[in-house]
């Protein structure tokens, strides 16, 4: 079962996005806040296979949090895709969260619970395609 972090501080809404992901089968964890999210991902041995990261977060945003999740000395942590879900639509934070390493960006007024399933199995397997062994040609 694939994890999937969630880090929104909007606590209804993060609760509606875990409660779909939860229904197609994904194992669910939760950050309120940049620091909260940051603790989860250094500390924790069982880390998740996506992100789903916020932008306006209290204590560190969510691009600060991207940052540091790519400069980690940790390789299982800098390889975990991280789609960035915010309020911002404009071309330019866009643009900025892909340079940062962002796999994907969904724009909050235009999303559907649905969308976001999509995108997180898409990456996911993806994920799981670029890492499969090569089998020997017969």
């Amino acid at each position: 079962m694939n994890k999937i972090l969630v880090v929104e501080d909007e606590k209804t809404l993060s609760e509606i996005i875990s409660l779909k992901l939860q229904e197609e089968g994904f194992e669910v964890d939760n950050a309120f806040d940049g620091e909260e999210a940051l603790q989860k991902l250094t500390t924790s041995s069982n880390l998740p296979d996506l992100v789903l990261l916020d932008i306006l977060l209290p204590k560190v945003n969510g691009l600060e949090v991207l940052t540091k999740i790519r400069q980690d000395g940790n390789e299982k942590l800098t390889s975990i895709p991280v789609l960035i879900f915010s309020n911002f639509a404009h071309e330019e934070e866009v643009q900025k969260a892909k340079d940062l390493g962002a796999v994907d960006y969904i724009v909050k007024a235009a999303f559907s619970p649905a969308e976001i399933v999509t995108k997180v199995k898409g990456v996911l397997g993806t994920k799981s395609a670029e890492t499969a062994p090569e089998t020997p040609a017969a």
